[in-house]
């Protein structure tokens, strides 16, 4: 029962790819983004705060419809990649990526900026008083502080990656080989005759992955956090 056929492999091993994808892509913009929504006093953090965590509470139909329409071939952004790079989005496996990565954004940026919010600004304070520009004290004080937030963070955006399903199906559908992922290789199998096998091994998967990741991430966060005595 347990011993997944090709096509549901590919899509396990399309999933991992996708979810490493976007984790890996988000990692910068969320730690540029945790230290601005933090740390920064500037018009609009409120409205940019808002934007970063819209995926949280719009359906997730609706983030694919956003990005089907902005980076579709003929969406101002996806009109101009194509016809300047030969870059496609929509239907391939880095649209999927892409939507991913909006999706689980602002997981990330969550658990960075509680992270963040645990450390001392006087270490930093006190790193300026001693002559550190702005790039070193982040580099050196702020960054190695808030590890436990990054690395909870890329795990949780990851796991929460490999479930994601609306987005997806909505801005690059459902081809078997290139967007097929685990989630939408469970929905084929729920829709399609004598699949309850498959979508029960599929199921149980996912769950796996799902439960893996979430403690994978706080014992990363703990191990972290005792290390530099937090």
């Amino acid at each position: 029962m347990f011993t997944l056929s090709a096509a549901e492999t590919q899509a396990f091993a399309l999933s991992l790819q996708v979810a490493g994808l976007s984790a890996a892509c988000n990692l910068p913009l969320a730690i540029a983004l945790s230290y601005a929504l933090t740390r920064g006093r500037f018009p609009g953090r409120r409205m940019l705060d808002a934007v970063v965590h819209l995926p949280l509470v719009l359906p997730p139909v609706a983030v694919g419809y956003v990005l089907l329409v902005l980076f579709g071939n003929r969406g101002p952004i996806g009109h101009w990649l194509f016809s300047h790079f030969g870059i496609q989005l929509v239907f391939t496996r880095a649209g999927a990526a892409l939507a991913t990565a909006v999706m689980s954004l602002p997981l990330m940026v969550r658990a960075m900026r509680i992270s963040l919010d645990n450390v001392d600004p006087g270490l930093e304070a006190a790193a300026r008083t001693l002559g550190a520009g702005p790039l070193d004290r982040f580099l050196n004080i702020t960054l190695p502080l808030m590890s436990p937030g990054i690395l909870a963070g890329v795990v949780t955006a990851f796991a929460a990656g490999l479930g994601e399903f609306g987005a997806v199906i909505t801005f690059v559908s459902n081809i078997p080989g290139e967007t097929r992922t685990l989630p939408l290789a469970l929905y084929t199998a729920l829709q399609t005759p004598d699949g309850d096998a498959a979508a029960a091994r599929l199921a149980l998967l996912s769950i796996a992955l799902g439960i893996g990741g979430l403690l994978l991430s706080e014992y990363l966060a703990r191990s972290i956090g005792k290390w530099l005595g937090r």
